[in-house]
């Protein structure tokens, strides 16, 4: 799963990469987690690509409150054409979610350790996600909110945690977000990324506590003691 990501690129990078015209102001974020705004991409009425602000953890528009986004934070890439809490989403509503690292936690013999996980580069990237439009039946407020797919991890990662977030190449956000592309396409997209691309390293166990936002949070440390790849291995 991803339940908790980075995103400390400035917005100058950000455009870069996903080529959109927003200015929006992009505070470096070390603790990005659930319920919070979150920037993402998607396609306007003008067909262009466009920054947006969600709130992270779906809603469905079929859904009569929202408490449920708290469980809908992820949705899994096999069953996402399926499950109805997803799959309108899926069908008519597919979104960019810009990071430059996630986290994950590996189990050890200290404790659960989290490990910050980036491109090798230190890039920018893009991960996969649906949104959705809510109408609140009390106040009547639009509210709009998204989730992130996940995949089986790749072989360099699965030490860590068998899951990982949709990373997609910049060659696949067209297709992603073009309205038109069905949904065997689609899901040809949503295998995990290639081990290559990716490193890691352990940090400081601060990051679980989600008022913990402090730049130092992404800066690596030694582990006591670790089960499985140390800093940087990618097997």
């Amino acid at each position: 799963m991803c339940g908790r990501y980075t995103l400390t690129t400035p917005l100058q990078g950000v455009q870069q990469v996903f080529d959109f015209p927003e200015r929006m102001n992009l505070a470096p974020r070390t603790n990005i987690a659930p319920t919070q705004e979150v920037p993402a991409v998607r396609l306007g009425p003008d067909g262009g690509r466009h920054l947006v602000l969600l709130r992270w953890g779906l809603i469905p528009a079929w859904a009569k409150d929202r408490s449920i986004a708290s469980r809908l934070i992820n949705a899994r890439s096999e069953t996402v054409a399926e499950k109805p809490s997803f799959r309108g989403a899926f069908a008519k509503r597919r979104c960019l979610v810009p990071a430059d690292g996630y986290y994950e936690w590996q189990t050890t013999k200290a404790g659960k350790q989290p490990f910050r996980i980036t491109r090798a580069d230190g890039g920018v990237f893009a991960m996969a996600g649906l949104w959705e439009a809510w109408r609140d039946p009390e106040s009547g407020a639009a509210v709009e909110t998204c989730c992130l797919l996940t995949t089986q991890a790749n072989a360099a990662l699965a030490a860590i945690h068998h899951r990982m977030p949709v990373i997609l190449d910049q060659a696949q956000f067209d297709p992603w977000l073009d309205p038109r592309s069905d949904g065997a396409g689609l899901l040809a997209l949503l295998g995990p990324a290639r081990p290559e691309l990716l490193t890691f390293y352990a940090v400081s166990r601060r990051v679980n506590r989600v008022a913990n936002q402090e730049p130092g949070l992404i800066d690596p440390v030694t582990p006591a003691e670790v089960e499985g790849p140390r800093q940087g291995q990618l097997f």
